[in-house]
C-alpha cells in the first residue's frame, strides 16, 4: 500500500543525505586532482591550485571543528611539500610547472596534498583505523596518480622504476601516518 512504503522511501532519503557528503567530497577531489594536473601539463598550475584552494576553503567550511582539520591539512602539506623535494633532490621526479624555489616541490604538488588531506576525515573515514590497508592503499594508489600525471604531461618520472618504487614506499609510510593525523584531529568527528 501507499501508507508503507513512505517509511521506505524516508529511508531511502535519509540514506541518501548521508551519502552526499562522501560523493561529494570524492568528487570534489578528483575535480581538483584533475584541475591541478592538466593546469600543470598545459603550463598554468595556477588554475589548479585556484580550484584546489575552493576545495579545500569548502571543506572547511564543512567542518563542525575547522581547526582541527586545519591541522590536518598542514601537516599532509609540510608532510608532502618534504616528500616531493625528496623526489626532486634525489632526481627521480622532474617537474616544469609551478615551481617557486628550483628544487622544492611546485606548488600545483603542495595543493594536491592539501586537497588529498579533505578526503582523510570525510570519503575515506571508514578506513582511518586500518593502518595496513591505509599503506596498501598509499602504496598502490600514489604510484598509479603519479603515472596518470606523468601520462596526461604533469611531470617526468627521470628514472622510471626508481620513482615509481620511492613513491610507493613513500605513500605506503605517509597514508598510515596521515590517517594517524586526521583520526587525532578529526574535525568531522561523529559524535
Amino acid at each position: 500500500t501507499i501508507c508503507s512504503s513512505v517509511p521506505q522511501a524516508e529511508s531511502r532519503i535519509a540514506h541518501f543525505n548521508a551519502m552526499l557528503p562522501l560523493i561529494l567530497n570524492i568528487a570534489l577531489f578528483q575535480m581538483a586532482w584533475i584541475a591541478c594536473v592538466l593546469g600543470a601539463a598545459k603550463g598554468a598550475p595556477a588554475i589548479g591550485v585556484v580550484v584546489a584552494a575552493v576545495v579545500v576553503a569548502w571543506h572547511l567550511l564543512r567542518a563542525a571543528d575547522a581547526k582541527r582539520d586545519s591541522i590536518v591539512i598542514v601537516v599532509a602539506l609540510l608532510l608532502g611539500g618534504l616528500f616531493e623535494t625528496f623526489l626532486i633532490q634525489t632526481g627521480w621526479v622532474r617537474y616544469q610547472n609551478g615551481i617557486l624555489i628550483q628544487g622544492i616541490a611546485p606548488y600545483w604538488m603542495l595543493a594536491l596534498w592539501a586537497v588529498f588531506a579533505t578526503t582523510l576525515n570525510v570519503s575515506l573515514h571508514s578506513l582511518l583505523a586500518r593502518r595496513g590497508l591505509a599503506a596498501m592503499l598509499g602504496g598502490f594508489g600514489g604510484p598509479a596518480a603519479y603515472y596518470a600525471g606523468a601520462k596526461l604531461g604533469a611531470l617526468e618520472f627521470v628514472a622510471f622504476g626508481s620513482a615509481l618504487g620511492a613513491i610507493g614506499v613513500g605513500w605506503a609510510i605517509l597514508t598510515p601516518v596521515l590517517f594517524e593525523v586526521a583520526r587525532r584531529c578529526n574535525g568531522y568527528a561523529r559524535t
